[in-house]
């Protein structure tokens, strides 16, 4: 019997090619099979790159303005940095040599030298009798900024921003090296004017004569006067008051043992007075001393004694000034430089040998006479009667006149009211008079630090006594 298999394999259908035998060959898929297309023309698309072949088309990019942005801001950014630039290297106007400009901000000083075509140079190097050593070795160019002169490297490196004042100058010359043999001009002394108050108004300054010999040359020459002399002036004035009636009493040689009573008939009509004390008095009634200051009054030195000044020499003369003052402060507390020269004695060679010890002299222009014991009566009408505006009043308070004075005393006071006037202390008196100095009248006037006394040597002709026209 016929041995029969039977196969169960899953045969792929097959199928004839027309024309062909058909056996054993597969059909080509459909992918296969269109990839054998080919355009018949070459206009024709190609359909394996068409959607829905397979193959998905070339997205568009999501932002196609990113290049552009980034070009605005690369130019932008250039821009700004040329602005910075132009900015930090702008113009700005200075004032140079007296004239405006033109210069770069923050330009250095030798910056603004080389833009303004500036050509600064040095002095030259003087011999002894002016001739030159050497050319442009002298001292270097100068800088003043905004009117301070600049040194160093601050001469070259410092910066300008606009509206300074800057001035560039030439070095002056220098000498060379030398030996110099100085000598002092001393000032002199002279007095001027007339009236009860005095004070120096203007103070001496040495002069200076030089002869210089050069180191580098070996010349010797005499340089004559390198710095002026400045006399010293002593002023005499009165007191004309700029405004008003004012008139000052002023006693002499206080305190006494009336001196408390004087003030106490002050004090009951409103007025205050000077009181020029000795330094004797003042140690033996100190409390009384001190009673005026107390009572509103002023106070000034007589020195020590009642004695003339003219006859001591310059030290014993400024130990009885010093002394009178030194002695007066501690009994008082009142630091005064108010002097009265006893006897009128404090002239020209007083001012001379001290006048660094006090700030004026004060004499009188109305003399009362109670020294002179004629009375009551005659004191008041000596007072009362020739008393002028602004006038200095001399009273005494020494306890030998303090009876008369003591008793003359209210009938001036109301005289001179009646007249009109305000009676007033030293210090009032000499303030309404604006040609006498603060300092002055306010006694604290002091010797200035580069002043000197005076030289002084009196002539025949000369007044050695300058208080002698002060009444």
């Amino acid at each position: 019997m016929p041995n029969y298999t039977t196969s169960y394999q899953h045969k792929p259908h097959m199928r004839r090619k027309p024309g062909g035998t058909g056996v054993g060959r597969r059909l080509p898929s459909r992918r296969s099979h269109m990839a054998n297309l080919r355009p018949v023309r070459a206009d024709m698309p190609d359909l394996r790159h068409s959607q829905g072949f397979g193959r998905r088309a070339p997205r568009r990019p999501k932002n196609s303005r990113l290049p552009y942005v980034l070009i605005a801001i690369g130019v932008a950014v250039v821009l700004f940095a040329a602005s910075i630039v132009l900015y930090l290297n702008r113009s700005v106007q200075i004032t140079l040599n007296g004239s405006t400009v033109s210069v770069r901000i923050n330009s250095t000083i030798d910056q603004v030298i080389s833009s303004q075509g500036l050509e600064p140079s040095p002095g030259d190097l003087l011999a002894v009798d002016d001739s030159v050593l050497e050319k442009e070795a002298g001292n270097p160019f100068e800088v003043e900024l905004n009117g301070e002169k600049l040194e160093g490297d601050a001469k070259h490196a410092t910066q300008v921003t606009g509206g300074e004042e800057l001035a560039i100058t030439d070095g002056d010359d220098a000498y060379e090296d030398h030996q110099v043999q100085a000598t002092e001009i001393q000032p002199t002394l002279t007095v001027e004017g007339t009236g009860a108050v005095q004070y120096v108004e203007q103070w001496g300054v040495p002069g200076r004569s030089e002869v210089w010999t050069g180191e580098v040359s070996g010349l010797t020459q005499d340089r004559g006067v390198v710095q002026e002399v400045q006399n010293c002036i002593v002023r005499c004035k009165n007191v004309i008051p700029e405004e008003g009636s004012y008139v000052a009493l002023t006693f002499n040689l206080a305190p006494s043992s009336e001196t408390e009573q004087i003030l106490q008939v002050l004090a009951e009509r409103g007025v205050r007075a000077t009181f020029f004390m000795l330094g004797d008095s003042v140690s033996t009634r100190s409390g009384a001393a001190k009673a005026v200051v107390e009572a509103g009054c002023e106070v000034g030195s007589m020195g020590t004694e009642n004695t003339s000044l003219a006859d001591l020499d310059a030290s014993s003369l400024r130990d009885r000034i010093s002394s009178g003052f030194d002695t007066l402060q501690a009994a008082t507390g009142a630091s005064t430089r108010y002097f009265r020269g006893p006897l009128q004695s404090f002239g020209a060679q007083q001012w001379a040998d001290a006048m660094d010890l006090v700030a004026c002299n004060i004499q009188w222009n109305v003399d009362s006479g109670d020294w002179l014991l004629a009375g009551t009566d005659s004191i008041v009408s000596n007072v009362v009667d020739y008393t002028s505006n602004g006038d200095i009043v001399l009273l005494t308070d020494n306890g030998s006149t303090d009876g008369e004075t003591l008793a003359a005393l209210p009938s001036i006071i109301d005289g001179l009211q009646a007249k009109g006037y305000t009676l007033v202390t030293l210090s009032e008196l000499l303030a309404t008079d604006g040609d006498i100095p603060a300092e002055v009248a306010n006694g604290t006037a002091s010797m200035p630090d580069d002043a000197v006394l005076p030289h002084y040597v009196p002539t025949d002709s000369a007044e050695d006594d300058a208080s002698s026209d002060a009444a």
